[in-house]
């Protein structure tokens, strides 16, 4: 989906420079920052979710549940 905002030129100058030096395009860039942000300002999202799959797929070893878990999160940088 195509939008347009408006950003502070400095801003914009960094995010230009930063998106060439890791080859990047603008539009991966600014996906890729918005992504992050909302994963950091939304963690219960995600909780919820993973609540409600578990709920609706019923009654699992939570011990296995609760293990896995805790090893992905350990991969994943926050």
């Amino acid at each position: 989906m195509k939008t347009a905002i408006s950003l502070p030129e400095a801003i914009f100058k960094e995010a230009e420079r930063f998106a060439r030096r890791t080859k990047r395009s603008r539009s991966q860039l600014y996906s890729e920052a918005i992504a992050e942000y909302l994963a950091r300002h939304a963690p219960n999202d995600i909780t919820e979710t993973m609540n409600d799959i578990c709920n609706r797929l019923g009654q699992f070893d939570r011990h296995f549940i609760k293990a896995a878990a805790g090893k992905t999160m350990k991969k994943e940088q926050w």
